[in-house]
């Protein structure tokens, strides 16, 4: 008698034994791309997103992306690392930026303050002298806020973007490895299934070959031989079911890890859109801030401006200067 449990094994094993090693797995549920198994989309519904309506990360980055640069691919998770390290630089430019912005406004400050020594129009008199005095000094009095305003800039604004996550890109490089890491252990089980499986079809295709050469008496192989070969094959079939279940524990986690990685890549990028914007938002009241206090420094120059009185001037200035207020007569002969 024939081992009833080698038969049944045999025969569970005939179909992952028959089908072909590639992209294409058993009864076409499944395909295999880039040692990732997905659903086969002709026989599977379609699935559930994770975050229905949030176009999440975890949605939408599993598959391989041709590389527009090369003949290669590039994983959907490094996109989504190149994303944080894109977002990382543009942070840093924006920093850069305001200090640009600083440099300008310090070099006005200077400028200003300097002109404010000026000795232009220093003589003249009366009302209109002293609002002219008044408008050198607002000069001073408005180098003196922007000089505050870039001080502001600088460690309100543009310290804190450059400071923001120093350490981003090395914890990015440790992500990026993580991940890598477990990709290269999915890739390794799935080439250890396709090994299996071409040793099942091997065993498989021997025993047939045997049995066959025995029913047509074109071999002395024993009933024993059929018996040693069928243990073979489901050894081999042992074997493929053995490896299946190890890749499919590594696809797990890989999978779980995904999920949870770009679920954190998300709130990163969240966090870093939502700091930058509080920042700008800090610039546009800081620049208020300077508006408001620049029209300070010009509203001494506006009230001097209104109590100008040519007529009173005039007066003042001929008090000082005048030569007499005997008027010239005719002359008598």
């Amino acid at each position: 008698m024939e081992d009833s449990s080698d038969d049944a094994s045999y025969l569970s094993f005939q179909n992952l034994g028959s089908s072909s090693p590639g992209k294409k797995q058993s009864k076409e549920n499944t395909i295999t791309i880039n040692c990732v198994t997905f659903p086969h989309p002709d026989t599977m519904p379609e699935q559930q997103l994770l975050k229905p309506t949030e176009w999440s990360y975890c949605d939408y980055f599993w598959a391989d992306k041709k590389d527009p640069q090369g003949n290669g691919n590039v994983a959907g998770f490094e996109l989504l690392l190149q994303k944080q390290l894109k977002g990382k630089q543009m942070q840093k430019e924006m920093s850069e930026f305001i200090r640009e912005r600083i440099k300008i406004e310090e070099e006005y400050a200077k400028n200003l303050a300097k002109l404010s020594q000026n000795s232009l129009a220093a003589q003249e008199e009366g009302s209109l002298g002293e609002a002219w005095a008044q408008v050198k000094k607002s000069l001073a009095d408005e180098a003196e806020v922007h000089l505050k305003f870039s001080a502001k800039l600088h460690s309100e604004v543009e310290k804190p973007l450059m400071n923001f996550r120093e350490n981003f890109k090395k914890d990015m490089k440790k992500c990026d490895h993580h991940i890598a890491d477990l990709r290269k252990q999915l890739a390794s089980r799935y080439a250890a299934v396709e090994k299996a499986r071409k040793a099942l079809t091997e065993r498989q295709r021997d025993l047939e070959m045997k049995t066959q050469q025995l029913e047509i008496k074109l071999s002395n192989k024993t009933e024993e031989d059929i018996k040693k070969a069928r243990r073979k094959s489901t050894q081999a079939g042992d074997d493929l079911m053995r490896c299946v279940d190890l890749y499919n524990q590594a696809q797990s986690k890989w999978f779980e890890e995904m999920v949870t990685t770009t679920l954190e890549l998300e709130r990163l990028e969240v966090e870093r859109v939502e700091m930058i914007r509080q920042h700008l938002c800090q610039y546009t009241q800081l620049r208020h801030e300077t508006d408001m206090f620049n029209q300070s420094t010009v509203e001494p120059v506006d009230q001097l401006l209104r109590k100008v009185d040519p007529a009173k001037d005039r007066e003042l200035w001929v008090r000082e200067h005048k030569t007499g207020n005997i008027r010239p007569v005719d002359m008598e002969i």
